[in-house]
């Protein structure tokens, strides 16, 4: 279908790490799409991307690309001039990671300058170091969000302002940058943006109302949305300054939460009245009248709700936020007497969740299976743990809500991080009938009896399955396990590779 029509494509997605190779290899095919304006290439196999961007340059209409390697980058500036060099791109969102994110390591782009890209986003640790190639590469930039803009022990940061006369929107989150070291850097490249949206940890100053508002004065005097989140210790003497004539005249108001009433001395501080960010993450409250005096507005913008709290209490003051469609529980919390899906349904309507994300090593697998059955709508389900004895796995087979949610949930996408025994995948394909991906970690003395298991004529749970991630397994697996699928002829017609400790199954 793709290929009698890709003189006619405006829009590509492919997020299969095997159609990539069906359609754009040999790599010069990307050529013949003339019309193609928008592509998002997820998982991609690095060894593609600079062949794959050096072809994209002759497309004349793409303004906006969406990058997402599925393993390591190994040179992040050639990486970055590559996409710099691509003459129409407006929009640009790059999702990568390298051996050293940790370290952050400096980019040199100064090769490259007056690229037309405008909208830029990069989801991934970037050094403090390379911000300047940045907006000197980038002249017509107007967006441009760093998920982790991370500092260094002495970094150079000219005194003299370099003005980007159409950057006005701005949104970073900061790792090692103490405040003192943002004040240089809006000095020097945000004097004209509209809307800031910073997230940080632990330095104290992010809490010195005085102190932001000299800035905001002297620096940004454009500034109209201001959005703060910090995370670490919160010191409410100073919180209260957020209450000034000047924040009140500009209707920024400011809020925070805890994990529980023993951790008091430390939890979020944030901005809110509206609240802007698409993710919320919900702390427990431990004083109803704060709680009362900041009344949060404009939660229908929030899609994914992360729960944070060792506890739950529910009374009036608790927001809902009504178009969530993304849950993420980080603990197994306690509730006073309702069960866990009363307490979340009061919250978000549980209803309409698509994704569901556990990373709690002490959920309780009856308590996931009864989540499930009230979020009838989830495709998506990622668990860290799963932790089940034999004893367990037969009784909760036996539960009548557990075969209920087995033959109606529609959940296509399944991400476990637990190892999984033979009787675990077992319990796994028989309860989500419908999943289509399915990525897994599996014991390598395992392996071969749950693939013979997947593929015996007698499994009749795996209709829609075609794709299986088996991740952080030895590189040797690859060759073993295709040697047993053709001596066995378990599959005639499939791919198999092996990518970053990842082993990639697709039939």
């Amino acid at each position: 279908m793709i290929e009698p029509n890709k003189h006619r494509i405006n829009y590509l997605r492919l997020s299969n790490q095997f159609t990539i190779d069906i359609i754009f290899l040999p790599t010069h095919i990307i050529c013949d799409y003339i019309q193609l304006e928008r592509l998002i290439l997820d998982n991609i196999d690095v060894k593609y991307i600079n062949t794959i961007l050096e072809h994209l340059t002759f497309l004349p209409k793409l303004h906006s690309l969406v990058l997402t390697p599925i393993d390591y980058v190994q040179d992040t500036s050639i990486f970055f001039i590559s996409i710099f060099s691509l003459p129409k791109l407006k929009s640009c969102t790059l999702t990568y990671r390298t051996k050293y994110d940790e370290q952050a390591m400096p980019i040199y782009m100064t090769d490259h300058k007056d690229s037309p890209i405008e909208y830029f986003v990069i989801n991934n640790r970037f050094s403090i170091e390379s911000l300047n190639d940045i907006f000197f590469c980038l002249p017509k930039i107007r967006y441009l969000s760093i998920d982790c803009l991370v500092g260094c022990d002495d970094p150079e940061i000219d005194e003299d302002p370099f003005v980007s006369r159409y950057l006005n929107n701005v949104s970073i989150k900061l790792d090692s940058i103490n405040f003192n070291l943002l004040q240089k850097l809006i000095k020097r490249f945000f004097y004209n943006i509209e809307i800031l949206h910073i997230s940080t940890k632990s330095d104290q100053t992010y809490l010195d109302a005085r102190q932001w508002e000299e800035l905001i004065l002297s620096s940004m005097p454009n500034l109209h949305t201001f959005d703060i989140s910090h995370d670490g210790g919160t010191y409410h003497d100073l919180i209260n300054k957020f209450n000034s004539s000047f924040w009140i005249k500009k209707q920024w108001f400011f809020t925070h939460q805890h994990d529980s009433q023993e951790t008091l001395d430390s939890g979020i501080f944030y901005s809110t009245n509206p609240y802007r960010r698409k993710t919320y993450r919900f702390y427990w409250q431990f004083d109803q009248q704060v709680y009362s005096n900041m009344q949060e507005k404009n939660l229908n913008i929030v899609k994914h709700v992360h729960i944070c709290s060792k506890q739950m209490i529910i009374n009036n003051y608790v927001n809902y936020f009504p178009n969530a469609n993304q849950l993420t529980i980080e603990h197994y919390f306690k509730t006073c007497d309702d069960s866990i899906s009363t307490t979340l349904n009061c919250i978000l309507p549980l209803k309409q969740l698509t994704k569901l994300n556990i990373k709690s090593s002490n959920f309780p697998f009856e308590q996931i299976i009864k989540l499930i059955h009230f979020t009838p709508n989830l495709h998506t389900l990622k668990l860290d743990f799963l932790s089940l004895n034999e004893i367990y796995l037969k009784l909760i087979e036996q539960n009548e809500i557990f075969r209920y949610v087995s033959n109606t949930n529609k959940i296509t996408n399944i991400d476990i991080r637990e190892k999984c025994t033979l009787e675990i995948f077992q319990l796994i394909i028989y309860l989500f009938p419908q999943v289509e991906y399915l990525k897994i970690r599996i014991n390598k003395k395992e392996i071969n009896q749950i693939i013979r298991y997947l593929f015996s004529k007698n499994t009749d749970k795996i209709r829609r399955l075609f794709f299986l991630c088996i991740s952080q397994i030895p590189k040797v697996c690859l060759p073993e396990l295709d040697f047993l699928i053709k001596s066995e002829n378990l599959l005639n017609d499939y791919s198999i590779k092996y990518i970053n400790r990842d082993l990639y199954l697709w039939w």
